[in-house]
């Protein structure tokens, strides 16, 4: 096998200028396919880095109904306390739980005692909550007290803030109706802004959980939605799958289920954006496939036409149809390997020039987000091991026609 690739590299180097471009047309599929691998899975990763760790969690937990009924933040369906306990049990005996958050979700009037207009709110606990959504920190501007905010303070959204003129410092009135019916109103204190993301929640302002259960006259620990963050993200299918299960056990008066369990990817629609780029991804390898698929068959074409009296030559003298066909089959292998090594070392040197001067963009109200290109080995090694494959198959038509060249016939070719 060794003096095989040895005479098949030097046939290579015979055919110099072929062998060049075909390797360059190679690389060039190769360099495409790994930059827009690159480019595409790290916008991705940074966009459900920024939903899930500056919003939503990983996981949410509600009672059952609430999710079909969130436009409206119905208060009758929230978590009891005793409901909460046995979610919090099932969340400290998961260890791939990193942090989780109990959130108390309702709408309000928001009032600057000139204007009045209506506000979603989440009722939080700080320190649970940043833990949870580490980033939601990064959101906030004009905050100069340490902490996610304090009791009596209010984090408002940038739209409302800039429509109803009011910034941090000022007092305003927010009026709230229980699930009795009865009507509430507390002042509170503007502690920060917070900028919107796009998708659900990215309007919404914070209050201190303890404000909420007071604004709504509700004297039990019951929340709207617990949301959870885990240790990694790559846990979340097998982690969901798993609290779903254990949370199905617990069932109410009725047998009926309690709760519902849903990951980050049924709560926004970017999931829908996230599917898109797999789809795009998937069909961009096509392309690459194509494109050395032709390549390579052309050019062991052309070497099995060109050398038809050689393919003759060596057959007559005793060359086996075995070792002609491996001989055209190792040539294209060698191809595929040198353009699949040629497109990542230029694939790396461009990655390094992106990182040093990277690219910058908005996503809906956050502004000047940088783009780091970055892929797994894993993936790398997939994408060459699927060049050098096909580089193989695409010379298996020429090595059998070769292979099976009639010696007599061959010699005869003019």
């Amino acid at each position: 096998m060794k003096k095989i690739l040895t005479i098949a590299f030097r046939n290579l180097r015979r055919y110099r200028r072929r062998t060049l471009l075909t390797a360059s047309l190679v690389m060039l599929g190769v360099l495409s396919v790994l930059l827009f691998t690159s480019v595409t899975g790290s916008f991705k990763q940074m966009m459900i880095g920024q939903i899930t760790d500056a919003m939503l969690g990983h996981i949410q937990i509600h009672q059952k109904g609430f999710l079909a009924a969130i436009d409206t933040l119905p208060l009758n369906r929230n978590l009891k306390d005793t409901q909460v306990d046995k979610v919090r049990a099932v969340l400290d005996n998961s260890d791939a739980v990193a942090a989780y958050s109990t959130r108390l979700k309702f709408g309000a009037m928001f009032s600057t005692f000139a204007e009045t207009t209506n506000i979603r709110l989440n009722g939080v606990d700080p320190d649970r909550e940043l833990q949870t959504v580490p980033l939601l920190g990064d959101r906030i501007s004009g905050r100069d007290k340490p902490g996610l905010l304090a009791k009596g303070e209010i984090l408002v959204p940038k739209l409302l803030a800039t429509g109803m003129k009011v910034g941090v410092g000022d007092t305003v009135v927010l009026v709230a109706t229980n699930k009795d019916g009865s009507v509430n109103g507390q002042n509170f204190v503007i502690g920060g802004i917070v900028e919107a993301l796009s998708g659900p929640g990215g309007r919404d302002g914070y209050i201190h959980i303890e404000d909420a259960r007071s604004l709504l006259r509700i004297e039990t620990d019951e929340v709207s939605e617990v949301a959870v963050r885990l240790s990694d993200i790559g846990l979340l299918k097998n982690t969901t799958a798993t609290l779903a299960k254990e949370l199905a056990t617990l069932r109410g008066k009725e047998d009926k289920p309690l709760f519902e369990i849903h990951s980050w990817q049924e709560l926004t629609p970017f999931f829908n954006i996230v599917k898109m780029i797999d789809v795009m991804t998937f069909f961009i390898k096509i392309m690459l496939v194509a494109i050395v698929l032709v390549s390579i068959m052309n050019v062991m074409v052309m070497a099995v036409y060109e050398r038809i009296n050689e393919i003759g030559t060596i057959a007559a003298i005793g060359t086996g149809p075995g070792k002609i066909m491996a001989l055209f089959l190792s040539e294209g292998l060698l191809l595929g390997i040198i353009g699949a090594a040629l497109g990542i070392v230029v694939f790396l040197a461009a990655v390094a020039v992106l990182n040093v001067v990277p690219i910058s963009f908005d996503f809906g109200q956050q502004k000047g987000l940088l783009l780091e290109p970055a892929i797994s080995f894993a993936e790398i090694v997939s994408i060459s091991l699927i060049v050098v494959a096909i580089s193989v198959l695409g010379s298996l038509q020429p090595a059998w026609k070769a292979a099976t060249m009639d010696p007599i016939t061959a010699l005869r070719h003019v």
